[in-house]
């Protein structure tokens, strides 16, 4: 997956709003104030922060090298993952599906994603 393609599918979700809470080089997405996806892009290969189930953040960190603790976040609830080509674009975009549904899980307009 690639840049363009991760923020088109972080912008498709209700209520979506994408800033630079931490200067230039990192792009956020949130929903009422809740950051569920987090990109540098000062970086390569691709590679981006997304909120996870605790449970499932260590199945993932266990199957894929390239998924790692949240980098700068909460470790127990945020995943670092390096889009190197392991891990397919279905489960990428089921991750960051997965964390918004995790952030808005309150909110009316996300009842097809939760």
């Amino acid at each position: 997956m690639n840049i363009e393609s991760l923020r088109e599918l972080a912008l498709s979700f209700p209520g979506v709003e994408e800033y630079l809470p931490f200067g230039p080089d990192n792009l956020a997405f949130k929903i009422d104030q809740k950051i569920f996806l987090l990109i540098p892009l000062d970086i390569s290969p691709l590679r981006f922060n997304v909120k996870c189930d605790p449970d499932v953040a260590i199945q993932y960190r266990e199957k894929y090298a390239s998924v790692l603790p949240g980098y700068h976040m909460n470790k127990k609830h945020w995943n670092t993952v390096i889009d190197d080509g392991s891990i397919p674009d279905s489960l990428i975009k089921k991750m960051v599906e997965d964390s918004y549904a995790l952030v808005a899980k309150d909110k009316t307009y996300c009842k097809k994603y939760v």
